[in-house]
């Protein structure tokens, strides 16, 4: 017979190779996590706001989460971007920074969208809340709301021979300008762009007269002197440009539009995972390093949980479709 000694190491040693076929079959998330960088797509091309919010907070949990890659996936107003979130694999490692356009303009704006935002997605955190700008090329001879609609009105009939840019069709952008349209009886005609940037650059190059950006993108272009901002979207008068007036002031009454940047997971991203991105996360939007660079890009820092991040999504989901009813509109791409 074997000795006992050798009975019970081999005994051991069994129990160690069946311990560590278990530890293999868990899932990632029962170790080190994470192990590697996180992905955060952005539906845009570099350089906008989102942009900048993304790099304040990769840096703001870069002790905590490791290394946040941004990747710039432009194109189809940001739905290739959600499509590549959500096909992903639930991990933890590939993140979604998702737009109020994505989340809840699209779900009415498009006949056929290749996602549902509240079944494909784990919400994390709304990050920042902001206002938009009507900004015009110096060129325009207007230096308020109301002399620009008095100038439309000479361009073709009511202003059907200008044309507005908005940053993507079906965003906030694009329906601040159809508002003001309704508001005022011009029939400004929209040019859609793949994003914040190229739309920026062509109203300073004077390609297109108009276009309605956020507060911190007018905010960028300002110092060019290549523009002027006549109004802004929200209640009341942004902090970063307390000397322009809002829409609502100048007797736009409905002409209010804000929106929001939040971060989500594909669904079945395993809860211990969520946890710890929802954690760091909130951490760091409510750090006073990123508010106080939000605040200097225009932006009001949220930091929302995913409570709140869903009442916000349903409450927009039925504004903007009440909205796109009213106009009878529906996204051709």
């Amino acid at each position: 017979m074997p000795h006992p000694a050798f009975t019970q190491r081999r005994d051991a040693l069994r129990m160690l190779g069946a311990f560590g076929i278990a530890l293999k079959g868990l899932p990632a998330t029962a170790e080190a996590w994470p192990s590697r960088p996180i992905r955060v797509l952005i539906g845009v091309p570099a350089g906008g706001t989102q942009d900048v919010l993304t790099r304040a907070i990769a840096e703001s949990v870069k002790d905590s989460l490791g290394t946040l890659i941004v990747d710039n996936r432009g194109g189809a107003a940001g739905r290739i971007a959600v499509d590549v979130v959500k096909n992903a694999e639930p991990d933890g490692y590939t993140l979604l920074l998702g737009t109020a356009g994505m989340m809840t303009m699209f779900p009415s704006a498009y006949r056929k969208l290749s996602y549902d935002p509240m079944k494909d997605f784990v919400p994390l955190v709304n990050a920042a809340s902001f206002e938009l700008a009507m900004t015009v090329h110096q060129a325009v001879p207007a230096s308020t709301v109301p002399e620009f609609v008095a100038w439309a009105r000479t361009q073709g009939t009511d202003g059907d021979k200008v044309s507005f840019a908005s940053y993507g069709a079906g965003t906030p952008s694009h329906f601040l300008g159809e508002m003001l349209n309704r508001a005022t009886g011009l029939k400004m005609v929209h040019i859609p762009y793949k994003g914040s940037s190229p739309a920026r650059q062509d109203v300073m190059g004077g390609i297109v007269p108009v276009y309605f950006d956020t507060v911190g993108g007018a905010l960028a272009m300002q110092p060019s002197g290549r523009i002027k901002v006549l109004a802004t979207s929200g209640a009341k008068r942004s902090p970063p440009m307390p000397a322009v007036p809002t829409f609502a002031e100048l007797g736009y009454k409905d002409v209010i539009a804000s929106a929001w940047f939040a971060y989500y997971a594909p669904a079945r991203t395993p809860a211990p995972v969520v946890e710890k991105l929802r954690t760091e996360l909130l951490k760091a939007v409510n750090s006073r390093e990123v508010r106080q660079q939000l605040i200097v890009a225009g932006m009001y820092p949220v930091g929302d949980g995913p409570e709140a991040l869903v009442r916000t999504m349903r409450e927009d989901t039925e504004r903007w479709a009440r909205i796109m009813r009213a106009t009878n509109f529906t996204a051709s791409d």
